[in-house]
């Protein structure tokens, strides 16, 4: 099955390409490696504020961060003109906005994990993965992530 019929399955309709809200790029390809810029969570257009542990549950920043997924897959589509292309999903670095005394980061990040192995298969989609607890995201988002993926010379 393609990714766009895995796409289509779980009825997501992948966004264009934000703009970047400062001197960036969203992706830079080196030889057969794309990297994608952090992809802040958005709820409604709007980033998606809050602090887990704090005014966010570890549900809502994984619903967050499999959002921030869908915003991943439409900048990975622009970059690579399709997503058959996609040979790897390297390395997903996740940032968590949390309070000093929150540990779940790891479970917020599962909400991207998880969607990239639904929509690439457990082979390309399976990935090396960071999460961290941070003081503060731009524009006050509960959680920020970055994507390194693989595609087909």
């Amino acid at each position: 099955m393609s990714v766009a019929a895995r796409l289509k399955a779980l009825g997501i309709e992948l966004p264009p390409v934000a703009i970047p809200a400062a001197a960036y790029v969203p992706f830079v390809q080196t030889g057969q490696l794309v990297f994608l810029s952090g992809h802040i969570a958005k709820k409604d257009g709007k980033p998606w504020v809050g602090q887990l542990g704090l005014t966010t549950t570890t549900e809502e920043g994984k619903a967050a961060a499999r959002a921030i997924a869908i915003d991943l897959l439409g900048t990975l589509q622009a970059a690579v003109g399709d997503l058959d292309r996609i040979t790897r999903i390297v390395k997903v670095m996740s940032l968590v906005n949390s309070t000093a005394t929150f540990t779940e980061q790891h479970l917020v990040t599962n909400g991207c994990s998880e969607l990239l192995g639904e929509v690439f298969g457990p082979t390309v989609g399976a990935h090396a993965r960071s999460a961290f607890g941070v003081a503060q995201i731009p524009m006050g988002a509960c959680v920020e992530i970055e994507l390194i993926a693989e595609v087909a010379a």
